[in-house]
């Protein structure tokens, strides 16, 4: 069996604060693997550290094969990142948007072109082509975001909270997307607060809290252990707590300000 991200005792610290302790993992090729946890849990700074967007402090870290310290341009080159916050410009069209993009890949302008097409066909944006992007809904922004991150053809794609404010139509059009694509061999690293949607979309599921890997396992064994009702969102409260997190909030802003 052939692993695309394999973590091991990777761990990142900022002073005295411990983002996250000694985490190992392994997500298989073609998997939907999902990172749970509360707010401030570390899943942030688990991400940047595969991204390539910080170093860690201790541990290391390999996707497809490269180091993410040592080969972070190969790792770049490899992967497809859609964080929370849609990454476009307004004032461009979305044509505009996904050619800048495009072009930072270093696609050559005929199979753009032609990827561009069939990315605005298959997200249902074609007539919207030459409206700027500032215009467009947030269920829009985020199908241009998805057609933005194919362009490169990636082997991973790490997605972060991809249907959070979304009405019902367009989540169901994006979690079939999303499918779609890991049937096509991807596989997918998929964080999010939605129970509901790491229940129906992940193989397995790593619940991470205060920067500890608490438990990792499909989510029907992880239901299981719990009762025969239990739901995902019995299983997170039953590792995490049902305390709020309003304090442990604020240190997750201290991978940001380290990035």
């Amino acid at each position: 069996m052939e692993y695309s991200i394999v973590a091991d005792k990777l761990t990142k610290k900022f002073g005295d604060f411990t983002a996250d302790n000694a985490i190992s993992l392994k997500v298989k090729d073609g998997e939907i693997f999902g990172i749970l946890g509360p707010n401030g849990a570390g899943k942030t700074t688990l991400i940047s550290m595969l991204t390539t967007l910080i170093k860690p402090t201790s541990g290391h870290a390999y996707v497809l094969g490269h180091d993410v310290m040592k080969d972070a341009l190969e790792v770049r080159k490899s992967i497809g990142v859609i964080t929370e916050k849609v990454t476009m410009y307004p004032p461009l069209t979305a044509e505009e948007n996904l050619m800048f993009f495009g072009r930072l890949y270093g696609i050559n302008k005929k199979d753009l072109e032609q990827r561009i097409n069939k990315g605005l066909e298959e997200f249902q944006l074609s007539k919207f082509r030459k409206r700027p992007v500032g215009t467009f809904s947030l269920g829009m922004k985020r199908r241009l975001d998805l057609v933005r991150v194919l362009l490169n053809e990636p082997k991973v794609f790490f997605l972060d909270e991809p249907t959070v404010g979304l009405d019902p139509i367009t989540v169901s059009f994006i979690k079939k997307k999303i499918r779609d694509i890991n049937k096509k061999g991807s596989t997918i690293i998929l964080t999010t607060h939605i129970m509901q949607d790491a229940d129906e979309l992940s193989d397995r599921v790593a619940l991470i809290d205060h920067g500890n890997l608490m438990v990792c396992d499909t989510p029907r064994n992880l239901k299981k252990k719990l009762g025969k009702n239990a739901t995902l969102e019995d299983v997170f409260i039953h590792y995490a707590g049902a305390e709020l997190r309003d304090e442990t909030e604020k240190m997750s802003l201290a991978p940001r300000r380290g990035m």
